[in-house]
């Protein structure tokens, strides 16, 4: 049996477009991304970036709700690209996901109860109606409401923060191994954002379930992340233990993305925005070389020959796809 609960293996994602005149061109949204969530113990996963980074069309493979161009995804051993209905449903089970927006994935017309009604009769969890309730209630205690205070209910009238942690209950309530969790803090209150994220370590930590967190905000991947992996372009730039990645990044890119977080320090003074121009000339094929070399104040003409490998830094999870680290590998293999 794998080790691994989850197993991306070079992924890749390439979306036509039409572009002007008639034509067509080629976007690489995704490229060779490897990824491994071990099954024990249970952990939380950043994958970090800027918009357009590929972070949300990771989630999406992940879910099944597009296809990879090639590569693939692999569930508790076994090939989800080969998975029969039954596998599917069950990986649908144990893979839940929890989105951006936490208005949009409610019916407006039915109230909070019906989105647990709904789970529990399409996997039948429960059939006695007490037996239901509870189980409704256990759920939502995990995520810190009251069945009295939401179930009855609009989702019109309840705070972003609550409609956001009834969608933690409802995945919590399948009993998943793994919950995508879509930028689930990004458009709720600042003040809001501390109770999401500690219901998350909680169900980590007391439930054992992990979890790819995708975001774009470091401040928040810092507070509960174990691994990061950083995005640009639909590439890996820099990947490893969280804390080490934003206390110490290597990648030009990802110095760049952690200089233009302001410190909570009054005495720090903040350097300002980081302006950095769009360029998307390099994503148009997988052979184009490093995405990031229009951007890159130490760029090299080898940048331009094929992408940069992932490069150990500091220590073995430490990897940075970046040609600077080049020479320190080799004059390592030489000692």
């Amino acid at each position: 049996m794998s080790q691994m609960l989850l197993e991306i293996r070079n992924a890749t994602k390439i979306y036509t477009q039409r572009a002007l005149g008639g034509g067509k061109r080629e976007v690489v949204a995704l490229q060779d991304f490897n990824l491994s969530i071990p099954r024990q113990p249970a952990s939380i996963i950043t994958i970090a970036g800027e918009s357009g980074s590929g972070k949300t069309t990771l989630a999406q493979v992940v879910l099944g709700f597009t296809h990879l161009t090639s590569g693939q995804i692999i569930f508790d051993g076994q090939d989800m690209s080969t998975a029969d209905a039954r596998q599917m449903k069950a990986y649908r089970r144990q893979v839940q996901a929890v989105f951006q927006d936490p208005f949009g994935v409610y019916n407006p017309f039915y109230r909070v109860e019906h989105v647990f009604n709904i789970v529990i009769n399409n996997f039948g969890l429960s059939s006695g109606k007490s037996a239901r309730r509870e189980m409704i209630e256990q759920a939502l205690n995990i995520v810190g409401l009251r069945g009295e205070d939401v179930l009855r209910k609009y989702p019109h009238q309840l705070s972003g923060g609550q409609r956001q942690r009834i969608m933690m209950a409802r995945a919590y309530m399948i009993n998943p191994r793994l919950i995508v969790a879509d930028e689930p803090v990004s458009m709720v209150d600042a003040s809001l954002r501390a109770s999401i994220l500690d219901v998350m370590i909680r169900l980590k930590e007391e439930i054992g379930i992990s979890f790819l967190y995708i975001t774009h905000d470091l401040s928040t991947a810092y507070q509960i992340g174990d691994q990061i992996y950083i995005l640009y372009q639909g590439t890996i730039a820099e990947k490893g233990n969280t804390v080490n990645v934003i206390d110490r990044p290597h990648h030009p890119y990802v110095q760049l993305l952690v200089d233009s977080v302001p410190v909570p320090d009054p005495n720090v003074k903040w350097k300002g925005e980081i302006f950095l121009p769009a360029e998307e000339e390099m994503r148009s094929s997988v052979h184009s070389g490093c995405r990031f070399y229009p951007r890159c104040p130490q760029r090299m003409d080898r940048c331009l020959q094929a992408q940069p490998p992932l490069y150990p830094v500091d220590t073995r999870d430490h990897q940075v796809s970046c040609y600077l680290y080049a020479s320190e590998v080799a004059a390592e293999a030489k000692m």
